[in-house]
Protein backbone atom coordinates (compact mmCIF):
# COMPACT_ATOMS: atom_id res chain seq x y z
CA UNK A 1 0.00 0.00 0.00
CA UNK A 2 2.63 2.26 0.95
CA UNK A 3 4.28 1.45 -2.79
CA UNK A 4 0.73 2.12 -4.37
CA UNK A 5 0.73 5.50 -2.58
CA UNK A 6 4.18 6.62 -3.39
CA UNK A 7 4.02 5.69 -6.74
CA UNK A 8 0.46 7.21 -7.58
CA UNK A 9 0.93 10.65 -5.65
CA UNK A 10 4.62 11.15 -5.77
CA UNK A 11 6.91 9.11 -8.18
CA UNK A 12 9.23 9.08 -5.29
CA UNK A 13 11.59 6.43 -4.41
CA UNK A 14 12.06 8.87 -1.58
CA UNK A 15 8.86 9.31 -0.78
CA UNK A 16 8.44 5.56 -0.38
CA UNK A 17 10.94 5.15 2.15
CA UNK A 18 10.09 7.61 3.94
CA UNK A 19 6.44 6.09 4.69
CA UNK A 20 7.76 2.41 4.58
CA UNK A 21 7.60 2.66 8.58
CA UNK A 22 3.59 3.62 8.01
CA UNK A 23 4.04 -0.58 7.40
CA UNK A 24 3.98 -1.07 10.80
CA UNK A 25 0.03 -0.16 11.36
CA UNK A 26 -0.63 -2.86 8.87
CA UNK A 27 -0.52 -6.05 11.08
CA UNK A 28 -1.98 -3.97 13.95
CA UNK A 29 -5.32 -3.10 11.91
CA UNK A 30 -5.09 -6.77 10.76
CA UNK A 31 -5.09 -8.14 14.07
CA UNK A 32 -7.86 -5.78 15.36
CA UNK A 33 -9.91 -7.26 12.38
CA UNK A 34 -9.31 -10.72 13.52
CA UNK A 35 -10.54 -9.66 16.94
CA UNK A 36 -13.57 -8.46 16.22
CA UNK A 37 -14.28 -11.37 13.79
CA UNK A 38 -13.35 -13.67 16.80
CA UNK A 39 -15.30 -11.89 19.20
CA UNK A 40 -18.35 -11.98 16.99
CA UNK A 41 -18.13 -15.94 16.68
CA UNK A 42 -17.94 -15.93 20.37
CA UNK A 43 -20.65 -13.83 20.71
CA UNK A 44 -22.52 -16.30 18.70
CA UNK A 45 -21.39 -19.38 20.78
CA UNK A 46 -21.68 -18.22 23.97
CA UNK A 47 -25.45 -17.63 22.65
CA UNK A 48 -26.10 -21.18 22.08
CA UNK A 49 -24.16 -22.01 25.23
CA UNK A 50 -26.84 -19.95 27.55
CA UNK A 51 -29.39 -22.20 26.00
CA UNK A 52 -27.52 -25.22 26.69
CA UNK A 53 -26.81 -23.96 30.29
CA UNK A 54 -30.82 -23.15 30.90
CA UNK A 55 -31.65 -26.52 29.66
CA UNK A 56 -29.47 -28.31 32.28
CA UNK A 57 -30.73 -26.63 34.74
CA UNK A 58 -34.49 -26.52 33.98
CA UNK A 59 -33.78 -30.45 33.95
CA UNK A 60 -32.28 -29.83 37.99
CA UNK A 61 -28.69 -29.72 37.51
CA UNK A 62 -26.98 -27.06 40.15
CA UNK A 63 -24.88 -24.40 37.93
CA UNK A 64 -21.61 -26.10 38.54
CA UNK A 65 -22.99 -29.54 37.56
CA UNK A 66 -24.96 -27.49 34.46
CA UNK A 67 -21.33 -26.21 33.02
CA UNK A 68 -19.47 -29.67 33.20
CA UNK A 69 -22.54 -31.61 31.19
CA UNK A 70 -22.83 -28.37 28.77
CA UNK A 71 -19.23 -29.14 27.55
CA UNK A 72 -19.32 -32.10 26.05
CA UNK A 73 -22.76 -30.77 24.23
CA UNK A 74 -21.30 -27.69 23.29
CA UNK A 75 -17.91 -29.72 21.89
CA UNK A 76 -20.96 -31.64 19.82
CA UNK A 77 -21.77 -28.17 18.41
CA UNK A 78 -18.89 -26.25 17.92
CA UNK A 79 -15.71 -29.33 18.00
CA UNK A 80 -13.45 -29.77 20.60
CA UNK A 81 -11.62 -26.77 20.01
CA UNK A 82 -14.16 -24.16 19.73
CA UNK A 83 -13.81 -21.26 21.57
CA UNK A 84 -16.82 -21.80 24.03
CA UNK A 85 -15.69 -25.50 24.95
CA UNK A 86 -12.40 -24.30 25.69
CA UNK A 87 -13.65 -21.21 28.24
CA UNK A 88 -16.18 -23.34 29.41
CA UNK A 89 -13.57 -26.33 29.72
CA UNK A 90 -11.44 -24.08 32.04
CA UNK A 91 -14.06 -22.51 33.77
CA UNK A 92 -15.09 -26.58 34.93
CA UNK A 93 -11.51 -27.01 35.81
CA UNK A 94 -11.49 -23.58 38.10
CA UNK A 95 -14.64 -24.59 39.74
CA UNK A 96 -12.70 -28.64 40.83
CA UNK A 97 -10.16 -26.23 42.63
CA UNK A 98 -12.76 -24.27 44.85
CA UNK A 99 -13.26 -21.20 42.92
CA UNK A 100 -17.14 -19.54 43.08
CA UNK A 101 -19.23 -19.67 40.17
CA UNK A 102 -18.96 -16.16 40.09
CA UNK A 103 -15.78 -15.28 39.22
CA UNK A 104 -15.09 -17.55 37.38
CA UNK A 105 -17.99 -15.95 35.33
CA UNK A 106 -16.13 -12.95 35.86
CA UNK A 107 -12.84 -13.44 34.78
CA UNK A 108 -14.64 -15.47 31.58
CA UNK A 109 -15.91 -11.95 31.14
CA UNK A 110 -12.59 -9.78 31.15
CA UNK A 111 -11.12 -12.54 28.98
CA UNK A 112 -13.53 -12.19 26.30
CA UNK A 113 -13.85 -8.59 26.50
CA UNK A 114 -17.70 -9.07 24.98
CA UNK A 115 -20.56 -6.63 27.02
CA UNK A 116 -23.08 -9.34 26.78
CA UNK A 117 -21.15 -11.59 28.72
CA UNK A 118 -20.00 -8.75 31.67
CA UNK A 119 -23.95 -7.99 31.70
CA UNK A 120 -24.38 -11.45 32.64
CA UNK A 121 -21.97 -12.18 34.80
CA UNK A 122 -23.37 -8.77 36.57
CA UNK A 123 -26.76 -10.36 36.64
CA UNK A 124 -25.69 -14.00 37.49
CA UNK A 125 -23.86 -12.63 40.61
CA UNK A 126 -26.70 -10.60 41.59
CA UNK A 127 -29.47 -13.85 40.58
CA UNK A 128 -27.20 -16.51 42.51
CA UNK A 129 -26.68 -14.07 45.92
CA UNK A 130 -30.81 -13.68 46.14
CA UNK A 131 -31.62 -16.91 44.82
CA UNK A 132 -33.11 -15.77 41.29
CA UNK A 133 -34.34 -18.42 38.38
CA UNK A 134 -31.19 -18.71 36.97
CA UNK A 135 -32.32 -21.18 34.52
CA UNK A 136 -34.73 -18.09 33.50
CA UNK A 137 -31.90 -15.61 33.38
CA UNK A 138 -29.95 -17.38 30.83
CA UNK A 139 -33.10 -18.17 28.39
CA UNK A 140 -33.42 -14.08 28.68
CA UNK A 141 -29.55 -13.53 28.00
CA UNK A 142 -30.13 -15.54 24.91
CA UNK A 143 -33.20 -13.94 23.64
CA UNK A 144 -31.32 -10.78 24.41
CA UNK A 145 -28.37 -11.73 22.42
CA UNK A 146 -30.43 -13.61 19.53
CA UNK A 147 -32.26 -10.41 18.80
CA UNK A 148 -28.91 -8.48 18.84
CA UNK A 149 -27.84 -10.78 16.13
CA UNK A 150 -30.61 -10.55 14.26
CA UNK A 151 -30.54 -7.11 14.11
CA UNK A 152 -26.75 -6.60 13.42
CA UNK A 153 -27.15 -8.83 10.24
CA UNK A 154 -30.50 -7.27 9.02
CA UNK A 155 -27.81 -3.81 9.28
CA UNK A 156 -25.05 -5.96 7.17
CA UNK A 157 -27.50 -6.95 4.37
CA UNK A 158 -28.87 -3.22 4.33
CA UNK A 159 -25.32 -1.94 3.76
CA UNK A 160 -23.44 -4.17 1.99
CA UNK A 161 -24.25 -3.18 -1.75
CA UNK A 162 -23.05 0.21 0.29
CA UNK A 163 -19.65 -1.69 1.31
CA UNK A 164 -19.55 -2.95 -1.83
CA UNK A 165 -19.71 0.76 -3.67
CA UNK A 166 -17.26 2.09 -0.84
CA UNK A 167 -14.55 -0.98 -1.82
CA UNK A 168 -14.39 0.08 -5.58
CA UNK A 169 -14.70 3.95 -4.80
CA UNK A 170 -11.36 3.71 -2.65
CA UNK A 171 -10.02 2.28 -5.78
CA UNK A 172 -10.85 4.79 -8.61
CA UNK A 173 -8.47 7.76 -7.78
CA UNK A 174 -5.62 4.80 -8.47
CA UNK A 175 -7.32 3.23 -11.79
CA UNK A 176 -7.86 6.83 -13.15
CA UNK A 177 -4.32 7.64 -12.40
CA UNK A 178 -2.90 4.22 -13.75
CA UNK A 179 -5.43 4.66 -17.28
CA UNK A 180 -4.49 8.18 -18.31
CA UNK A 181 -0.79 7.51 -17.57
CA UNK A 182 -0.81 4.29 -19.70
CA UNK A 183 -2.70 6.35 -22.58
CA UNK A 184 -1.18 9.56 -22.30
CA UNK A 185 2.64 9.15 -21.02
CA UNK A 186 3.74 12.49 -19.14
CA UNK A 187 0.13 13.95 -18.71
CA UNK A 188 0.96 14.23 -15.08
CA UNK A 189 4.42 15.28 -15.46
CA UNK A 190 4.26 18.66 -13.76
CA UNK A 191 2.62 17.43 -10.72
CA UNK A 192 5.43 15.24 -9.73
CA UNK A 193 8.10 17.77 -11.02
CA UNK A 194 7.01 20.37 -9.47
CA UNK A 195 6.95 21.96 -5.21
CA UNK A 196 3.71 23.24 -6.49
CA UNK A 197 2.32 19.92 -8.38
CA UNK A 198 3.71 18.09 -5.53
CA UNK A 199 1.86 19.54 -2.88
CA UNK A 200 -1.06 19.52 -4.85
CA UNK A 201 -0.69 15.76 -5.05
CA UNK A 202 -0.43 16.01 -1.14
CA UNK A 203 -3.71 18.01 -0.85
CA UNK A 204 -5.23 15.33 -2.95
CA UNK A 205 -3.67 12.35 -0.41
CA UNK A 206 -4.84 13.87 2.47
CA UNK A 207 -8.41 14.09 1.01
CA UNK A 208 -7.91 10.93 -0.11
CA UNK A 209 -7.17 9.40 3.20
CA UNK A 210 -9.59 11.43 5.08
CA UNK A 211 -12.87 10.45 2.62
CA UNK A 212 -11.49 6.66 3.35
CA UNK A 213 -11.79 7.22 7.03
CA UNK A 214 -14.87 8.62 6.75
CA UNK A 215 -16.39 6.13 4.45
CA UNK A 216 -15.19 3.26 7.20
CA UNK A 217 -16.67 5.09 9.91
CA UNK A 218 -19.86 5.65 8.39
CA UNK A 219 -20.60 1.84 7.02
CA UNK A 220 -19.33 0.91 10.79
CA UNK A 221 -22.91 0.13 12.96
CA UNK A 222 -23.13 -0.71 16.37
CA UNK A 223 -25.92 -2.67 17.92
Amino acid sequence: MCGILSFTFYRSMKIFLWMLPCAIAGPVLERRKRLEKRKKELAGQFKESMMVLASSLSAGYSIENALAASVEELAMLFGSEGMIVREFAYMVQQIRTNRSVERVLEDFAERSGLEDVQNFAEVFSVAKRSSGDLGGIMRHTAEIIRDKMQVREEILTMTASRQFEQKVMNMIPFFIVFYVESASPGFFGQMYGSGLGRMLMSGCLAVYLVSYILSKKILEIEV
